[in-house]
């Protein structure tokens, strides 16, 4: 008798708003990953969608344009295998979540390169994106085993 295959693990990356952190980490990991693992985002609040984030992706060429937004609040009926968290916020909520759901939750802490001021002039702003895109792809490749993929 063949036995039912196992659902992939459930990924969720974390963090205020799910508009810059979260959705770049879980595009990262999805276009790695592919079907092999179910991941998703979500912030504490609602943000809106960044045009600096969709411009750092889209030089990878993975294209984050169709993200909406969410909170933890409309996945409150998902369970997850494991919470990544990418702000002090989203990590306070994580463990909150521990008490109603098993998921592993790890902290990455990650700088949110929204917060740059507008004087700071679009290629500094831009460079702080990439660092950004780059440091999270370098994280996910290590913690999830996978070699290769996009690059500028």
């Amino acid at each position: 008798m063949v036995q039912p295959s196992e659902p992939p693990p459930r990924i969720l990356f974390a963090c205020t708003l799910n508009a810059v952190r979260s959705p770049m980490a879980a595009a990262i990991l999805h276009h790695f990953a592919g079907v092999r693992l179910n991941v998703t985002s979500a912030g504490v609040r609602r943000g809106h969608a960044d045009p600096f984030v969709m411009a750092v992706m889209d030089e990878i060429g993975i294209d984050v344009t169709s993200h909406q937004p969410r909170t933890f609040k409309e996945l409150e009926r998902q369970t997850f295998t494991s919470i990544i968290t990418l702000s002090p916020e989203a990590q306070h909520h994580a463990v909150e979540l521990t008490r109603i759901m098993k998921a592993d939750v790890e902290y990455w802490p990650t700088f949110d390169p929204s917060i740059l001021p507008a004087a700071a002039g679009r290629g500094a702003i831009m460079r702080g994106y990439r660092e950004l895109r780059d440091d999270l792809t370098t994280r996910i490749k290590n913690r999830f085993l996978i070699g290769g993929g996009p690059s500028v």
